[in-house]
């Protein structure tokens, strides 16, 4: 079998060559443990903040060892019995072939539904966009919502649900025409616009003129202090990302304006939404349910084969994705129930 390995850190943005591909042997899986050949898995942002060799809330990937997180794959050994051969489950050993859990760690999902949803709508993506939006920003009927990297796998679904939830007007942010239009067309955006087009902060205030109430920030830096220029009083921050400077080697120079979150009042507030796996319940509920009606939808950006998860990647940091970017690593199981 064939893993992806963190090969060097980089500085500044990474390259191919921070990356290796290596044969290793089929792992065996012991008593309470299962095998799992991965079909899909996930690349995503706060992964290039791993490849740093700096503390942080998850640890770092380790230089030599094999890159790890979330996947999706058919169990093909077993030695628990509550997760028999055939089982298609989510767990958190993606950029290999095969991987060995715990049955403990895995979670065993409907294969009836899209295997690649559970990476991206029904798995830990959708959840930060229910759970940042609804706990975190605390969203209520009829708020102005602003997100940035709207057209991306968090923002995309985030700011759905803000329409099923019955937001005034919703606005996004994203890198190209095509994605603006994206998110308006198909998504049901209120408002978007290409953030290079011109200043964040002029682009915002002409596409929400009376002001927000939210901001999911997945951007940071000039989005962040355009979000500050645009707040109403009181108005709620749920801080998930902060892409624009995930690369940079020096200090990033906004936002400039935080003084203004004293008078008005504001909250920021960041999270991590593995503190929040409690709501995995409720958001499959609700999302899952919207999702069986059509109501909401969230496109992917599939890439094939292990070798190229390394430019998927970086593909992400670039934002060439619409939506959740996956790497398929395997064919789907011949047979779903």
């Amino acid at each position: 079998m064939h893993e992806i390995r963190l090969a060097s850190r980089p500085t500044g943005w990474p390259t191919a060559s921070n990356f290796e591909i290596a044969e290793v042997e089929t792992p065996v899986p012991g008593d309470g443990q299962v095998l799992i050949r991965n079909i899909y898995m996930s690349v995503d942002p706060y992964m290039r903040g791993r490849m740093n060799d700096t503390k942080s809330y998850v640890a770092p990937f380790e230089v030599g060892a094999p890159l790890d997180g979330a996947a999706v794959g058919e169990v093909v050994a077993s030695n628990a019995a509550n997760v028999p051969v055939g089982s298609v489950v989510a767990h958190g050993l993606g950029w290999r072939e095969f991987a060995v859990a715990d049955a403990k760690r895995v979670r065993v999902v409907d294969p009836a539904q899209s295997l690649s949803a559970y990476l991206g709508l029904l798995g830990m993506t959708g959840l930060t966009a229910y759970v940042g939006l609804l706990d975190i920003a605390q969203f209520s009927e009829g708020d102005t919502v602003f997100v940035s990297g709207a057209a991306g796998a968090v923002g995309s679904v985030a700011g759905q649900i803000a329409k099923l939830k019955g937001a005034k007007r919703v606005v996004g942010s994203a890198g190209s025409a095509e994605k603006a239009s994206y998110l308006i067309d198909e998504l049901g955006f209120d408002a978007a616009f290409n953030y290079k087009d011109a200043p964040v902060r002029e682009q915002l205030k002409a596409a929400a003129p009376d002001g927000i109430d939210v901001y999911f920030d997945n951007v940071g830096g000039d989005h962040l202090e355009a979000a500050i220029a645009s707040a109403n009083k009181f108005a709620r921050f749920a801080l998930c990302g902060a892409i624009a400077q995930y690369n940079e080697t020096t200090p990033p120079a906004a936002p400039r304006n935080l003084a203004l979150a004293i008078g008005k009042e504001l909250n920021l507030r960041g999270f991590i939404v593995g503190n929040h796996n409690n709501r995995m319940p409720d958001f499959l509920a609700e999302v899952g349910g919207w999702l069986r009606e059509g109501r909401i939808s969230a496109r992917e950006t599939v890439v094939e084969g292990l070798a190229n998860a390394p430019e998927a990647f970086l593909g992400v940091l670039r934002g060439d994705n619409t939506g959740k970017m996956v790497v398929k690593v395997g064919d789907e199981p011949a047979v779903r129930s």
